[in-house]
């Protein structure tokens, strides 16, 4: 298990707790206040709940060790947690996109002023939450935490779009009759975008695109530190859920016994794995350095 797991899992619980009662006191107020775009910004937050949901479980099963027939480990099934939320975010977004459409003909009441302090008191509390997912993605390189870090900031946007529309249909009634209905299709369409850009991201970890120079500059920073080890060859590193498996060519003198290059093969791969903990393993190839490397 990666040591920084339980953390991540404590961030999830939390998201599900905050998410029942942000849900629970839109929807509620968008049916007592008779706003559509509230109950549409409810409705978004109960799905926050099913993708912290996803979340949870998908940090749960990648933090599983590696066994003989995952010898990687689970990590993909983070991955495949991002994966999730983005699917389900599209298809809840379509769904609430059509039922506002629905209601746009209909004859709009008034809605009260209520909606209006209840989504602000959302978006307060999603903009604590969704800075706090952000770093806690970046330090745990987490796609599927990035995914709802991401969704947290689409109910601020669509909080705020819920709060113009109710502001605008409370300021001038016959003018904007039809800004709360309006303002729950644009919050509909905002769930859609967003699910495809999480799906994008994603997609791109499944892919095993590579991390950035700067960590694999650390990776190769790390290796040379060892006496013997002369330089690098190569360096190629692929994600599997919240930590990387690393594949590197390590040089040292041709000269030298396999057991002295496998010993220092060894201390290459213990020091790597234990000063950088996003790497969960390190595969060395030994290579002969070239007369440059070895003066």
């Amino acid at each position: 298990m990666a040591p920084e797991t339980p953390s991540a899992l404590k961030i999830a619980r939390i998201s599900i707790a905050v998410g029942l009662f942000l849900a629970a006191m839109k929807l509620s107020a968008g049916v007592w206040a008779g706003s559509h775009a509230v109950f549409a910004d409810g409705v978004e937050s109960a799905g926050d709940v099913v993708a912290s949901l996803i979340l949870w479980l998908g940090l749960r099963i990648s933090a599983v060790p590696a066994d003989d027939d995952h010898p990687y480990g689970h990590g993909r099934f983070e991955i495949l947690a991002g994966q999730a939320i983005g699917a389900f975010l599209i298809a809840s977004g379509a769904i609430l996109a059509w039922q506002s459409y629905l209601h746009l003909g209909d004859k709009q009441e008034v809605p009260r002023a209520l909606a209006i302090w209840t989504v602000a008191i959302s978006v307060a509390v999603k903009i604590a939450l969704a800075r706090w997912k952000r770093k806690a993605a970046a330090r745990y390189r987490s796609a599927a935490l990035g995914a709802d870090a991401a969704n947290d900031w689409l109910d601020v946007v669509s909080g705020t779009v819920a709060i113009v529309a109710v502001g605008l249909n409370l300021w001038q009634p016959t003018r904007f009759s039809h800004a709360d209905a309006i303002g729950g299709v644009l919050i509909a369409l905002l769930v859609i975008l967003l699910g495809m850009n999480v799906l994008r991201e994603s997609s791109w970890e499944l892919l095993d695109s590579m991390p950035s120079e700067e960590m694999l500059g650390e990776i190769k920073a790390c290796a040379l530190t060892v006496p013997g080890a002369l330089g690098i060859e190569k360096c190629r590193a692929r994600k599997t859920g919240l930590q990387y498996h690393v594949d590197l060519h390590l040089e040292v003198d041709p000269e030298m016994s396999v057991e002295a290059a496998h010993r220092i093969s060894g201390k290459v791969r213990a020091a790597i794995r234990e000063r950088i903990l996003w790497v969960a393993d390190v595969l060395i190839h030994i290579e002969p350095a070239p007369e440059h490397h070895r003066d």
